[in-house]
């Protein structure tokens, strides 16, 4: 398996790929523009930061492209999904030193420490001007997503003595909501009563079509005066034309790490009036840039390679949990061929395979084979089926069209 880093990945891990087999080329210095003429040859593309474009994705012979990092807004993803590239994301590895950024953030802010270290070195002593601080404890802080990264930073809060408030939601996991009870958290039933009632709102949400502009001026228009914003998620949350308006009018102060148009590379020119605003403190994009995270992610990159190569596919994004009108079980001997007989029968029906998975029982001598089919099994292809040299039995589940994802 031929791998390609078009972005900078920790030396002991590349050299563990190496031990097992893996070619490997780590080329840190490609961009978008640049991975098209580099990308030709190789099973498996892991990217940072280096956008991947429909060009570079018809350019290659990829497999599957690995983003070393939670989101993934920067790959095409429907261009992968034309070609049948598996896409994958390593979520959750980086959550500890994104919310240790965001509530760096958070501390320089209420203390001015940035403004203190500039005078400083400008030779300039203001214990008058920076003696004056809100603090931490008692502020109520809403929390705007609660994945792996939101539910860090409200651990950090909490311990901070700040109260946590977040959006009911129906459908989260026992853990989370035992999370959020030993964090004492307050419910609120939309953004707009969230944003009303808290002194801090921290955004922890991925990129998508629906958190596009999330920050909007209506919802900024719920926001209290002198509110504290937080956002180490992804640029486009935030309407940075209605935050900026909304600094100026309500007095606001805001720590980012992240902006619209930021550069895609690690270097280089930067005007954004939302970043150079005096009320807002603003880092470098490096939410997930700590040597802890970077470990953590570059083991788990090392672990879904050893697994793809096994024949798994670990955290993928871009294939359906689930397709067809109709689940096939079929449970046979481990034999050549039997399965071949199985999807012959299935052509001759008209009848479409859209995902398939064979399991071997301990022993070896038997398997089941879960096939997911658009189309429906008459009683005489059942009893075809059911007569197939080598086929124990067959079983046939019907979904409700509202479980079918076509």
């Amino acid at each position: 398996m031929r791998i390609l880093f078009a972005d900078t990945f920790p030396v002991p891990q590349i050299e563990k790929l190496q031990a097992r087999g893996y070619t490997c080329e780590q080329r840190a210095e490609l961009t978008a523009e640049t991975l098209v003429d580099a990308i030709a040859g190789f099973d498996v593309l892991v990217v940072r930061s280096t956008p991947v474009d429909r060009q570079a994705l018809e350019a290659s012979d990829l497999r599957l492209v690995i983003r070393a990092g939670a989101g993934y807004n920067t790959i095409d993803v429907a261009a992968a999904s034309d070609r049948g590239i598996y896409v994958c994301n390593v979520p959750g590895k980086n959550a500890v030193a994104v919310a240790e950024l965001a509530f760096g953030l958070l501390l320089s802010i209420d203390r001015k420490i940035p403004d203190n270290v500039a005078d400083l070195r400008s030779r300039r002593w203001n214990k008058a001007l920076y003696q004056r601080a809100p603090g931490l404890l008692g502020q109520r802080v809403g929390i705007v997503g609660l994945g792996a990264v939101g539910l860090e930073f409200a651990e950090r809060a909490h311990a901070f003595g700040m109260q946590v408030h977040v959006l009911a939601k129906q459908g989260r996991s026992e853990a989370t909501q035992a999370r959020l009870e030993a964090f004492g958290a307050t419910y609120h039933d939309d953004l707009p009563t969230l944003a009303a009632a808290c002194d801090v709102l921290s955004l922890h949400v991925p990129a998508t079509p629906e958190t596009d502009g999330l920050l909007n001026a209506e919802l900024l228009a719920h926001v209290r005066p002198g509110a504290v914003i937080l956002n180490t998620s992804r640029g486009n949350v935030i309407d940075e034309q209605a935050l900026l308006a909304a600094i100026d009018q309500k007095d606001l102060r805001v720590g980012l790490d992240v902006y619209r148009n930021e550069p895609g590379t690690g270097e280089g020119d930067f005007t954004s009036a939302l970043a150079q605003h005096p009320n807002v403190y603003g880092t470098h994009h490096i939410g997930a840039s700590t040597d802890q995270a970077q470990r953590a992610i570059a083991d788990e990159v090392v672990g879904m390679l050893a697994a793809f190569a096994a024949g798994q596919v670990r955290n993928v994004v871009n294939v359906d949990p689930l397709r067809g009108t109709s689940t096939l079980v079929v449970r046979h001997d481990n034999q050549v061929g039997v399965l071949a007989a199985v999807l012959k029968a299935l052509r001759g029906a008209g009848i479409n395979v859209e995902q398939m998975e064979n399991r071997i029982f301990s022993g070896g001598r038997a398997a089941a084979a879960t096939i997911q089919i658009s189309g429906s099994i008459d009683a005489a292809l059942a009893s075809e089926l059911e007569a197939l040299e080598q086929v124990i039995g067959i079983a046939i589940e019907h979904r409700p069209s509202s479980d079918s994802v076509r």
